[in-house]
């Protein structure tokens, strides 16, 4: 969970500044802590060497020395990938690094290693455990960046959505999870799923520090908290509304609702009609087709080393019509457009659930993406938020979501409800 005076990126940056610690300081600081707990959590598929950390220096850098998380289905020249597979296909390194990673280069980041995915970014569960307790799981996909970044061995990590792998180990592991629109940061050189939903996210223990990594990698303005929420409407929202929830989500949502009010904002029940709670299945019905079609060779050349959750997926895409395919997606581009219609009229931000309880006992599964699918077919923005715990001291997360291409006007309203009850 987070902690009070940690460094965030920028106040890292300011004491680099004024001579108080050199720009590889936190590299060695997150070296450390891999060292010390990662035999434990299991968050890494390999570590950059520890003499290879050399920042690409230029004016006016963001991310100078700040370390960063690089989810294994990402392409990096300097480390292998292998999307999650458990050794049945490895790259010992691509001709050269996805995009985002050399966006992060050019600010001066250090990518510190590959986090562990689920295989190919799906279901079967990698060796990563949650670092709140082993003996539950930090979520799926991104299982390593979140578990990660929850632990402390690295302040910044990408990840990847498709149904919930971004927002849905957020929520289990106590960090800030932020599933941009889709298409804001480029998927250039990073292994496609589902191509019309996946999304470059990332996660951070710090509100600042989701802030400041938008900026450096889409060159927009800093993002600044608001006064207060005065004049914010806020609409509560689960998709699907009816559902598993438990006790602890339901109560996590109540005191945000209360934090909200306080902070200024008008919250209601947002009435959204059948056609979004059917966005679920078809979701489903979008990512196993697609699926079927990107994961065509591998399925071809190691269907039979494969999970079962995958090659079960990849057969019922197969056996999907481009009939069937095509109406999802007519489906979900109508609620886009009737949702923007919400968003203008309505409210600000939606607030919803992010997974239906805290983090699951065992490692066989990763927890269940249902409140997260819907929001992920349509594109929007959203952004877990690590408010509340529930049984045990685990967390439980909340999101916040916004229209598309918002996400700056998301973040600024997280950022302003932070500012109070942090």
């Amino acid at each position: 969970m987070i902690e009070r005076g940690e460094d965030t990126i920028d106040s890292f940056q300011a004491r680099v500044a004024r001579g108080e610690c050199d720009e590889l300081s936190w590299w060695h600081t997150c070296q450390a802590e891999i060292q010390a707990r990662d035999t434990d959590i299991r968050a890494w598929e390999c570590l950059m060497p520890s003499t290879s950390a050399e920042v690409m220096s230029s004016p006016g850098q963001l991310l100078r020395g700040v370390p960063v998380g690089i989810k294994d289905i990402i392409d990096t020249a300097e480390m292998p990938t292998t999307w999650g597979t458990e050794g049945y296909l490895v790259s010992p390194g691509a001709v050269m690094d996805a995009a985002v990673v050399t966006l992060l280069r050019h600010q001066g980041a250090l990518p510190l290693g590959k986090t562990v995915s689920t295989e190919f970014a799906y279901f079967t569960p990698g060796k990563t455990r949650n670092p709140l307790d082993i003996s539950r799981t930090p979520g799926g996909s991104s299982s390593g960046s979140a578990a990660a970044v929850a632990a402390g061995m690295v302040p910044l990590a990408l990840g990847t959505q498709t149904a919930g792998s971004i927002i849905r180990p957020a929520s289990y592991c106590g960090v800030f999870g932020f599933k941009p629109t889709l298409n804001t940061v480029s998927f250039s050189g990073i292994k496609a799923f589902a191509p019309s939903m996946d999304t470059l996210g990332w996660f951070a223990r710090h509100m600042d520090d989701i802030c400041t990594a938008f900026t450096a990698l889409t060159r927009s303005d800093p993002i600044k908290a608001l006064p207060d929420l005065r004049g914010i409407r806020v609409g509560l929202r689960n998709l699907p509304g009816e559902g598993p929830l438990d006790y602890d989500v339901v109560r996590a949502l109540s005191l945000t609702v209360k934090q909200l009010e306080q902070a200024g904002a008008s919250v209601f029940t947002l009435p959204l009609d059948a056609r979004y709670d059917e966005l679920i299945e078809h979701h489903k019905v979008v990512l196993a087709y697609e699926a079927a079609q990107t994961l065509a060779s591998e399925f071809h050349h190691h269907g039979e080393e494969m999970g079962v959750k995958l090659v079960e997926l990849i057969e019922q895409g197969t056996a999907t019509s481009y009939i069937d395919y095509r109406a999802s997606l007519l489906a979900a581009e109508q609620c886009r457009q009737a949702l923007s219609r919400v968003f203008a009229d309505k409210a600000d931000v939606i607030l919803a659930a992010s997974a239906p309880g805290v983090a699951p006992e065992g490692l066989h599964a990763t927890g269940d993406p249902i409140y997260c699918r819907a929001w992920t077919l349509l594109g929007v923005p959203c952004l877990n938020l690590p408010l509340h715990t529930g049984q045990a001291g685990l967390p439980v997360g909340v999101q916040l979501i916004a229209d598309r291409w918002q996400d700056q006007r998301l973040l600024s309203i997280a950022k302003t409800l932070l500012a109070t009850v942090m």
